[in-house]
């Protein structure tokens, strides 16, 4: 039986988050510990993930990984570049969003306008016209990919935010309903889960001193 792989991070959501989902969506069950100060992370960073022998650092690179692993990366280069692709759009997307905790009230409150703004006339009509174009249930080649996995992400972090974000989107609505209903996924989904909640106020300070 293959060993879990280990999880180094905070118990926040972060970098480590999409690691976790794309985990989750294979069905990869995880030993989460703590972080280390041994000396074993690379550029002294986290996320790191023991996997396979391998201490791994750098969320892209981790991520690939574990999607070729786990046969959510395309059959070929050509599904593998779309799927890269459309993956590093929810990335830019999920960056504005993980900074939010970390701004004062009023700046907050205006780059949640923009965030829902980039969204919704940026990013969503993309996945949404994809979804339309090929009619297929899944981004990219009828089949879930990391792409799919960080997609879903991406919409279920906004709704936290906007819980309408997705009312101009009505195929992206049934790919949420889809995705959210795969047995793995739904599992992740559920309270006491591998999933973290929304970074709490009470709680910046100490996450500000773990990564200064």
């Amino acid at each position: 039986m293959a060993e879990k792989p280990k999880l180094h991070y905070t118990r926040g959501r972060g970098k480590m988050e999409s690691i976790r989902w794309l985990l989750a969506a294979a069905g990869v069950e995880v030993y989460l510990e703590k972080l280390r100060n041994d000396g074993s992370l690379l550029f002294q960073q986290v996320p790191m993930v023991e996997i396979d022998g391998m201490k791994m650092v750098q969320t892209r690179a981790i991520l690939c990984y574990i999607a070729g692993k786990y046969n959510l990366y395309g059959k070929d280069l050509k599904e593998r570049a779309w799927i890269d692709m459309y993956v590093e759009g929810t990335t830019d997307l999920m960056g504005m969003i993980m900074a939010l905790p970390f701004q004062a009230a009023d700046v907050k409150e205006k780059n949640i306008a923009l965030i829902t703004e980039r969204a919704t006339t940026r990013y969503f009509p993309v996945y949404e016209k994809v979804l339309k174009d090929h009619g297929h249930d899944f981004l990219v080649g009828n089949k879930l990919s990391k792409a799919d996995v960080s997609l879903l992400e991406n919409i279920l972090g906004l709704e936290e935010l906007k819980p309408d974000a997705l009312a101009k989107f009505p195929l992206l609505q049934s790919f949420k309903a889809r995705m959210s209903n795969i047995p793995s996924i739904k599992k992740f989904l559920q309270p006491g889960s591998a999933k973290k909640p929304l970074i709490q106020e009470k709680d910046i300070p100490s996450v500000i001193a773990i990564f200064h």
